[in-house]
């Protein structure tokens, strides 16, 4: 957990490639935002960093927010508050290679 994006970024690159199974962030976070924290990861020099999946959180889900986030990197938006079952249903996805 992260109360901000350079934070999060920062314990990202702290732990070795493949330490984390998923990321998942708010979109609208201080210091820097979900979509500066998607796009810092995916430029990151780590063998992992083009592939961890990355899924924004937002209350925000009409069309054009869920074109935002995967336009700076992340692989799925998924609307707060969280579904659960679109959770697990997203993360089975992108685990088997798919792209949501």
């Amino acid at each position: 957990m992260a109360n901000n994006g350079q934070i999060a970024l920062e314990k990202y690159l702290a732990k070795p490639a493949q330490s984390y199974d998923a990321i998942l962030t708010d979109i609208r976070m201080p210091v820097m935002d979900g979509y500066q924290l998607a796009e810092a990861i995916r430029s990151a020099k780590k063998e992992d960093a083009k592939s961890v999946p990355i899924i924004a959180l937002s209350a925000n889900a009409f069309a054009e927010d869920v074109r935002a986030s995967l336009s700076h990197g992340m692989n799925a938006h998924l609307r707060k508050p969280i579904n659960v079952e679109e959770l697990r249903t997203t993360l089975c996805h992108l685990f088997q290679g798919g792209t949501v």
